[in-house]
């Protein structure tokens, strides 16, 4: 039986794999798994409390109530922020201090799907053997609480995107002691594409707050439109809008804003590579970049690396996943991290990916520096990239077959420091991608070609 936890969470389409059922059965395990205290003589022992929230889909109602209805029946006050990024419930996991948090999204996947995610108490994505320990009690009987024993559900909106939003705008314009915020983005025209997600209200009063002019599009999510023909995951429409309104750059989010991906003044994408790159680069310059290192995937470009060698900024390599960069900076006491898809995880102001952290810290950097985001971007050069889905074969072989192997190491042996070649087994079909950099896109499209060919003769079921 597959695992139920993916990468993110558990994710299906919603109302046939992610059905009420299933949520309610969810929140029931995780209050189980997660909670630190009981009842005794059937009264609570300090009250748990867990805070939900969700992205825009419609499906978000339903699911929200059937979470929330088994976390209260386990024993747990539930407070539900309604809609807000994932990246805010995890802040306000922390700063409230409440027992666990809890989003229901699927990120940048089409409106049909959804998903469930805990964060622990702290505001951090659960490891691999929590969410094994609530999938082992999925569904099981206890002696759930009776009487004053059960929680209550209350909704508070406004107060938990306030507070997320003060938070926000204080990572760049901290209070000074006259009780006045500073404007740090005064003078910045920014296209902001909200992909009519969870940062629709958020990102564009954030970046206002801290002085930018904002012209916002696909900030009216109804509950159908998320991610449709908008945000990260289609980009178009920001670039040609900066370009019409002559904005100095734009951002797009995904559907829950733990993303951010840019657009240059001439409506050029700047990808997570160069985001963390210019990032990294300041951070090193006030000194606040951990031993100097940029923790990185195994998917982020060659350019980047190189870019950063010459700056004295080292990179360690994760597997994909945001979650697998955070583990890895928790464990080396490192500051900086994240993914080429627009995963920033600045560890200074966050637990997680938070996309309008990551816009508002790029757009400090555009304003301090002087430069425009083009300049900046062009100091991280990316290598030519070529990407192939090789379906239909053993994936779990692709390490260990002899040819294959052979062939990888002939291909890396051709590129030698100017590109390299990367096999990556899917995590839910049966494929094997192919990725080659290389100098120039022809040689690139070459080797992942030629290595393809050997994937698809070698490992076919």
């Amino acid at each position: 039986m597959p695992k139920m936890f993916g990468t993110d969470g558990v994710r299906g389409l919603a109302n046939r794999d992610l059905t009420a059922q299933l949520a309610l059965d969810l929140g029931d395990a995780a209050v189980r798994v997660l909670g630190d205290s009981g009842t005794k003589d059937d009264r609570p022992e300090g009250r748990r409390r867990a805070l939900i929230g969700r992205d825009t889909r419609v499906s978000g109602d339903f699911l929200a109530a059937a979470l929330s209805a088994g976390m209260s029946a386990g024993g747990f006050d539930v407070i539900d922020a309604g809609i807000i990024p994932t990246p805010g419930v995890a802040y306000l996991t922390s700063v409230l201090n409440v027992e666990m948090g809890a989003v229901i999204s699927a990120s940048h996947n089409p409106m049909p799907d959804n998903g469930i995610k805990f964060f622990a108490r702290g505001g951090f994505k659960l490891p691999d053997a929590k969410e094994d320990q609530i999938e082992a009690v999925l569904g099981q009987d206890w002696e759930r609480p009776t009487g004053a024993g059960v929680g209550r559900i209350s909704h508070d909106t406004v107060t938990a995107t306030n507070l997320y939003i003060d938070h926000l705008v204080s990572t760049i314009a901290p209070i000074g002691p006259d009780k006045t915020q500073p404007k740090p983005l005064k003078g910045l025209k920014i296209v902001a594409d909200c992909a009519n997600g969870a940062t629709s209200v958020v990102a564009p009063e954030a970046l206002r707050r801290a002085g930018a002019e904002v012209v916002v599009i696909n900030a009216s999510p109804d509950g159908y439109n998320i991610n449709k023909n908008a945000g990260s995951t289609h980009p178009e429409q920001l670039q040609a809008m900066v370009k019409a309104s002559d904005a100095m750059m734009g951002v797009a989010f995904d559907g829950d804003a733990d993303r951010c991906l840019a657009v240059d003044e001439d409506g050029n994408m700047v990808n997570g590579d160069q985001i963390m790159g210019i990032l990294a680069r300041a951070k090193k310059a006030e000194g606040k970049l951990a031993h100097d290192t940029l923790v990185v995937t195994v998917m982020s470009n060659l350019g980047l690396k190189l870019a950063l060698k010459d700056m004295g900024i080292a990179t360690v390599q994760t597997a994909v996943g945001d979650r697998y960069v955070l583990e890895e900076m928790l464990r080396g006491g490192y500051t900086l991290g994240g993914e080429q898809s627009g995963h920033v995880i600045n560890r200074e102001f966050a637990t997680t990916g938070d996309g309008t952290l990551t816009a508002l810290t790029l757009c400090n950097e555009v304003m301090k520096s002087g430069k425009s985001l083009k300049q900046l971007a062009a100091d991280f050069p990316q290598l030519p990239q070529q990407l192939v889905n090789v379906p239909n074969v053993d994936k779990n072989a692709a390490s260990t077959n002899a040819v294959v192997q052979a062939a990888v190491e002939r291909e890396e042996a051709l590129l030698g420091d100017t590109g390299r070649v990367l096999l990556r087994p899917s995590g839910t079909e049966p494929l094997v991608r192919v990725m080659a950099e290389a100098a120039t896109q022809q040689q690139a499209d070459e080797v992942c070609a030629r290595l393809a060919q050997v994937v698809a003769d070698e490992l076919a079921l």
